[in-house]
């Protein structure tokens, strides 16, 4: 598939491209050659926001441990002004950072759960899940769906109006990829208590062997290079895979048979100056195919991971269409 990427530059405010700029380099200093992570000093770098049961600009949190073992925790946020007596969906988000950068309280993702939560309105459960290189291939999945366990076996974690049975999966990045794959265990295996209705897929993070025309056109791109992505893949993966390991090319020859699977809607947001949207308009494309119903949304001047800026206005369209998907879904 050709990518449908825009011939003009990418044009920033200079307060993004100097963040972006800080983002990539930072994140190459903290990756070593050996395939490990200097974590010690990502945590000095990775401004946490911590958790407000007091309601702050109408959303209040509170963080619940699922297996302390695993370190293995969520955060989750409750619209405190939202109008009404109706119940709530409940929308599971996973962040992205290639599964090795930041976590469920990191500024950016506190942020942007907090304007899920309020705007939608809707309850947001987010999960901590392991990071790689330390907890490989396939402890994010387990991670995913064991918080998807844990909240039908223990509801009351929840406030009182929220309906699992309008459960939502959501996630950016790697956090978009971890939702599929939990997406299709569940639809295997059932899950008592849970019904998903809405997958909302946010420049999910796919790819394999093969170089596809935007990775090649956007090699050196922010925080998604050709050479970030490949080490990321070599530090998640099993010894020995490649990337067109399931977990990967999702679409390619190795894929999941969805067919006969109960696979929510879904909606996959696609940036143009993202070097992933080859594989994320493939994804699209399988999914069709594969008979599920999906809906696409393209932002042709946009970068990957562009909504976690809030001084760009694409940040708040993205976060209004969000809300009108799960609006929709919510009422089928």
């Amino acid at each position: 598939m050709t990518s449908q990427t825009p011939k003009s530059k990418l044009v920033l405010p200079l307060r993004t491209r100097a963040a972006l700029s800080v983002l990539s380099a930072l994140t190459d200093f903290s990756r070593r050659s050996d395939g490990t992570v200097k974590r010690g000093f990502l945590k000095i770098l990775d401004i946490k926001s911590p958790c407000k049961a007091k309601s702050v600009n109408g959303v209040s949190t509170k963080d619940v441990t699922v297996d302390k073992y695993r370190k293995l925790w969520i955060r989750v946020y409750t619209p405190t002004s939202s109008s009404g007596d109706g119940v709530l969906p409940v929308v599971i988000f996973f962040h992205g950072g290639g599964f090795t950068f930041l976590s469920a309280d990191s500024f950016a993702y506190d942020a942007v759960c907090r304007q899920f939560c309020r705007r939608t309105p809707a309850v947001v459960v987010s999960v901590n899940y392991r990071p790689t290189p330390e907890h490989r291939f396939p402890c994010q999945y387990d991670d995913g769906e064991d918080v998807l366990k844990f909240l039908a076996g223990n509801p009351s974690v929840l406030p009182e109006n929220a309906d699992l049975k309008k459960c939502f999966l959501a996630g950016d990045s790697a956090g978009a990829n971890l939702a599929h794959h939990v997406a299709i265990r569940v639809a295997k295996s059932g899950l008592r208590g849970v019904r998903l209705v809405g997958l909302v897929s946010i420049q999910p993070w796919f790819g394999g062997e093969e170089r596809t025309d935007s990775e090649l056109k956007y090699k050196d791109a922010p925080l998604v290079s050709i050479s970030r992505t490949d080490w990321l893949w070599k530090a998640f993966l099993p010894e020995g895979s490649d990337r067109d390991h399931w977990a990967v090319n999702v679409s390619g020859a190795n894929s999941e048979d969805l067919s006969g699977l109960d696979y929510p809607n879904t909606l996959v947001i696609v940036g143009g100056f993202d070097p992933l949207q080859d594989w994320q308009r493939r994804y699209c494309e399988w999914l069709k195919k594969s008979g599920k119903k999906v809906q696409l949304i393209e932002y042709p001047t946009m970068f990957h991971a562009f909504y976690i800026f809030p001084e760009l206005p694409e940040s708040s369209r993205l976060v209004s269409q969000v809300k009108d998907f799960i609006t929709t879904q919510s009422l089928i």
